[in-house]
């Protein structure tokens, strides 16, 4: 009786909220291009320096909707229209639906894209075997107004993936010359140290391939630690020569850090929650001496952070030599979620001010807080996580610091996993 009466109140627990994005749309994407295009941070530096921003006097609308009866497809549309008065309404639609193998490998797919805009019918699937770390993906423009260069017919390629190494080959099979423009790619990583090589010929060229011209060749060498889950902070420092003409220096840091909270909507144990921070920049320096004096260019240099308060608001802003973007974004988890964005775009140069705007709706994710054990970050470890309070109020046990150090993601919902361990 003395048990029953006594027991012991729950424990403290930190709030880990969902990230804003949906990572396996983006993991989607990583198979169609080379794996030296997405390491070194750049996938993240991308990420960091477009999502959320709007072009200036725009909005931007899009849909993401996935049925209940099949989690297996989905469509993403999006509208985009300008608010500018003196150029009128442009308005350009584009619709992607997708058929997903399995839901959690997003590797193996096919989607079609349809747009009002240049190409108007495209064609995108791609197969990869984990067993074997083999795959092979291609883009197929269907319908198209004019085909000019060679990606205009469309490509093929095929990929190794695995741990510790990538290679593959892009493959144009339908040429508009005897020549076959062909792109290739090395990546391979130990320890903490990743190196890269890609051979890309400039784009147009009609000559036949010379592996010796070094104007067709990029290198990169990379340093990093952690994984790609946003539960694990990481950061990634890199060097990139390309093509004997830039050279780029880029750096990126994910940060998880956690805060104390006081929110009457919570229950009483909820003593803290999680925070999602994330810094970068990018350096490029032109080598060749093409670059005509006195001029600047706005890529040459980009700095960007941001910061997620919670599961509803995100906070980012980004600067460079010509301009300065800040930008704001509300998330309401609803069935569906609502996400509304305001961008305030400064032009250095004459001090001007405009507005771009983004609104969101979708239904592919469910809209919990998880919750971690209070040896998380914030408190001292104690056994109070064995508390029959646990299993009462949550449904399950919450998870532990000590399965994140070990990269256990059983538990953990998809979009708090990582993307996957290969290349």
């Amino acid at each position: 009786m003395g048990n029953l009466w006594n027991k012991e109140p729950p424990p403290p627990v930190v709030l880990v909220p969902p990230i804003f994005d949906f990572p396996p749309l983006v993991a989607r994407k990583r198979m169609l291009v080379p794996a030296y295009d997405l390491l070194f941070g750049k996938l993240a530096l991308r990420c960091l320096f477009e999502d959320y921003f709007e072009k200036a006097r725009q909005l931007n609308t899009k849909i993401m909707l996935k049925p209940l009866e099949d989690p297996h497809v989905d469509l993403v549309a999006t509208v985009s229209s300008s608010l500018d008065e003196k150029t009128g309404a442009n308005v350009v639609g584009n619709a992607l639906f997708s058929w997903q193998r399995d839901l959690d490998d997003p590797h193996t797919f096919i989607d079609l894209f349809i747009s009002t805009n240049n190409p108007i019918l495209r064609l995108r699937s791609c197969a990869y075997y984990p067993k074997v770390g083999f795959g092979a993906f291609g883009i197929f423009p269907v319908l198209t107004p004019n085909r000019v260069q060679p990606e205009d017919y469309g490509f093929m390629g095929l990929r190794y993936g695995s741990e510790k190494l990538s290679f593959g080959a892009i493959l144009m099979p339908f040429p508009v010359s005897s020549e076959i423009p062909i792109s290739a790619w090395v990546v391979g990583r130990t320890g903490r140290l990743c190196l890269g090589v890609k051979y890309d010929p400039p784009n147009g060229s009609r000559r036949p391939m010379n592996f010796m011209d070094l104007k067709s060749w990029s290198y990169a060498i990379g340093y990093g630690l952690g994984s790609n889950s946003p539960l694990s902070p990481s950061f990634n420092f890199s060097l990139e020569l390309v093509k004997q003409s830039q050279l780029i220096t880029s750096f990126y840091q994910h940060l998880v850090v956690q805060r104390r909270v006081k929110n009457p909507f919570e229950e009483n144990e909820v003593v803290g929650i999680t925070n999602y921070i994330d810094f970068g920049f990018e350096l490029t320096t032109r080598i060749d001496g093409q670059k005509p004096a006195g001029s600047v260019d706005e890529s040459s240099f980009q700095i960007a952070a941001a910061w997620q308060a919670n599961k509803n608001f995100l906070l980012k802003g980004k600067t460079g030599p010509l301009s300065s973007a800040f930008c704001l974004a509300f998330k309401s988890w609803w069935k569906p979620s609502f996400t509304f964005s305001i961008t305030a775009i400064i032009n250095h140069l004459s001090g001007m001010a405009s507005y771009g705007f983004g609104i969101r709706v979708e239904n592919i994710r469910e809209p919990s807080y998880e919750r971690a054990d209070p040896n998380y970050v914030m408190l001292t470890p104690n056994k109070e996580h064995l508390a029959e309070g646990v299993l009462r109020d949550f449904g399950s046990r919450p998870m532990f610091q000590s399965e994140i150090n070990s990269e256990n993601y059983d538990r953990l919902p998809r979009e708090l996993r990582p993307i996957g361990k290969i290349f």
